[in-house]
């Protein structure tokens, strides 16, 4: 059986100051919903899911200790 470990990252606290400076600007409000570090126990596998940032129903995805934000596209 397969055992998936899960631990939540916490955003970047300069990251989270500079959407609120844009949102305040624009004069909205930004859902924040952390990331994750996904590791499949016994082995090397992880996969790192980005924080995601809701905007006016628009979903935004980010990392981490980078200056890209990628709109996520709909299904």
């Amino acid at each position: 059986m397969v055992n998936i470990i899960k631990q939540e990252i916490d955003m970047e606290e300069s990251l989270k100051r500079r959407l609120d400076i844009i949102c305040d600007f624009c004069n909205t409000t930004s859902t924040i919903i952390n990331g994750s570090i996904r590791k499949v126990d016994k082995t090397n596998l992880t996969y790192i899911e980005p924080h995601r940032i809701i905007i006016k129903n628009i979903t935004f995805l980010a990392f981490n200790y980078s200056n890209d934000i990628q709109r996520k596209l709909k299904q």
